[in-house]
């Protein structure tokens, strides 16, 4: 007994898939099958790599100006009975945590929200007090999509997102008034401080929201300003994974104390990475449905081709091979057009993601879209990252589809009793 898949079951459904359709054969559907698959296929694996190249832009965006675990402490009861929430052993505390593994940094910050005003302008400000030499942490602000002025000089004045300053009217050397309403506390109650400084750099970071309200100080400057001279608000702690920020938290509250609690940015942007994930699942699954609706094609060839092929079939049955031969046969020429289709998708998608630049760039001059134009405006085109995970359910998908599929048609011609083939032959 000859075992399965023998040569000479590939030469039948060779012969087959290269039959013209006067012997037979159904070239012209093995194409649309063939091309469709591949269409398919190219059209799964460049979705998904825009997805994943938009989410990671995304997340690059919104890490590139903020934290990736925000440590606070719990308020604590004062002497007159006020809650009192300041980390006045900042020093300490940051020591201890940018001990613990994985920490990449910890920065103490004041953050307060205040006023800012140029001439008949005023806007809400989210101030920011840090140290200079801690900036840098930040690459949306020191590495910003566009900038001017010079960040070297924060300790001389302040930094302003490109927004913001638009909205105060104000550019490089111009100075600002920013008011604090919760500023001077007397016995008469409290009374607003005002404070004037030059506005040294303007960051564009891509984060709408930072860009038009964060401003940025020196710590030593901000500490006075914000009421908090031997204190901060918060400390902002940079991981080296931060994918993997819950592994961090446990260990950064351990070497913080006992009145800290922490805030990640999955806490934080949570609900938008959730509607991301989603947005990926429906996405995969209408393009399967393409997927799907391309390997049936491959069953309407085979369908055609087992109806062609009666006699053949017939006659090999009648020479010695059994239904699991016949079955073999057309389930090879089924499966082939499945997978070559799979892998001419596979190469296409492929080169489509090395490419992605040059095809922007290809549909910007076609439809003059203006593409430097959008991006000036902070519109970004996400870039195509290729993932091995989304390359394997995309392959694993279409072979599959390809191989369940085309086992029912290779069934019936298996099943196909060889005397009503041959009865009107």
């Amino acid at each position: 007994m000859a075992k399965p898949f023998a040569p000479y079951e590939w030469m039948i459904a060779w012969r087959y898939l290269r039959a013209r359709k006067a012997e037979g054969g159904v070239s012209t559907m093995t194409w649309i099958s063939l091309i469709g698959i591949t269409l398919a296929v190219f059209a799964l694996i460049a979705t998904l790599a825009i997805r994943t190249g938009l989410r990671e832009e995304t997340v690059r965006t919104i890490l590139g100006a903020n934290a990736h675990v925000e440590l606070y402490y719990n308020a604590a009861e004062t002497e007159f009975n006020l809650r009192d929430r300041a980390i006045r052993d900042f020093d300490d505390v940051s020591k201890r945590i940018n001990a613990v593994p994985g920490v990449v940094a910890a920065v103490p910050v004041v953050v307060g929200r205040v006023i800012g005003n140029l001439g008949q302008s005023n806007a809400p400000i989210e101030l920011y007090g840090i140290r200079a030499e801690d900036l840098p942490r930040f690459p949306s602000v020191v590495a910003p999509e566009q900038s001017s002025g010079d960040l070297a000089r924060l300790d001389e004045g302040i930094a302003l997102g490109a927004r913001l300053a638009n909205s105060l009217g104000a550019s490089v050397g111009d100075k600002i008034r920013v008011i604090n309403p919760n500023g001077n506390r007397t016995f008469g109650g409290v009374t607003p401080r005002t404070s004037a400084w030059e506005v040294v750099y303007i960051f564009r970071s891509g984060q709408g929201f930072i860009d038009a309200s964060r401003a940025y100080l020196p710590l030593s400057e901000a500490q006075p300003f914000m009421n908090r001279d031997d204190a901060v608000d918060q400390i902002e702690v940079m991981v080296d994974d931060p994918e993997a920020v819950e592994n961090f938290t446990r260990p950064i509250l351990e070497a913080a104390g006992e009145r800290s609690y922490v805030w990640s940015w999955r806490n934080r942007s949570g609900g938008f990475l959730r509607a991301l994930a989603l947005q990926d699942n429906a996405l995969f699954i209408l393009l399967s449905i393409l997927v799907l609706i391309a390997a049936m094609n491959i069953v309407s060839g085979l369908i055609m081709l087992v109806k062609n092929k009666g006699r053949d079939i017939g006659i090999l049955r009648t020479i010695g091979l059994d239904q699991g031969a016949i079955l073999r046969v057309f389930f090879i020429v089924g499966a082939s057009i499945g997978s070559v289709g799979t892998m001419f998708g596979l190469i296409l998608g492929v080169l489509f993601v090395l490419n992605i630049d040059m095809i922007y760039t290809l549909l910007d001059l076609l439809t003059g879209s203006g593409k430097a134009e959008l991006e000036a405006q902070g519109f970004f085109f996400p870039p195509a990252v290729l993932r091995l995970p989304d390359v394997a359910s995309a392959v694993g998908l279409s072979l599959g589809l390809s191989f369940v599929i085309t086992y029912f048609p290779a069934r019936r011609a298996a099943r196909m009793n060889p005397v009503e083939a041959l009865r009107y032959e």
